[in-house]
């Protein structure tokens, strides 16, 4: 496995035991469907929480919630739309990212932003 998607493995095992911690209850992890695909969603309260989580090594060229453009954006709300035909969701859905770093002595969380973005009008 390149270093890169083992980076990211390790970030997202470490943003579910944050989450957990914080009371949310995960439901999936990396969830596939077709060409899409959710890192995390969990439930916390009546809120399906849809989280991206994006992890960077040390003195990365770009802040980790920079990776998220608005082409990732709309793949991720299709993924969730899928995701909640799928499972017959019938609760609010909320976006947040979670950015990682990681450094010689491990991964932190950087930042938890809850409603990081909003479904496009389209």
């Amino acid at each position: 496995m390149a270093q890169q998607n083992q980076t990211g493995k390790e970030g997202e095992s470490e943003a579910r035991v944050y989450l957990q911690k914080k009371g949310y209850r995960i439901l999936h992890s990396n969830w596939h469907f077709h060409h899409y695909e959710l890192d995390i969603v969990a439930q916390h309260g009546h809120e399906l929480v849809v989280v991206e989580v994006k992890t960077r090594s040390e003195a990365p060229l770009l802040e980790p919630e920079d990776a998220i453009d608005g082409k990732k954006i709309k793949r991720t709300v299709a993924a969730a739309d899928a995701y909640i035909r799928y499972f017959n969701c019938d609760m609010p859905v909320r976006f947040d990212v979670i950015t990682i770093l990681r450094d010689s002595s491990g991964y932190h969380i950087q930042d938890h932003i809850e409603d990081a973005f909003y479904p496009p009008c389209l």
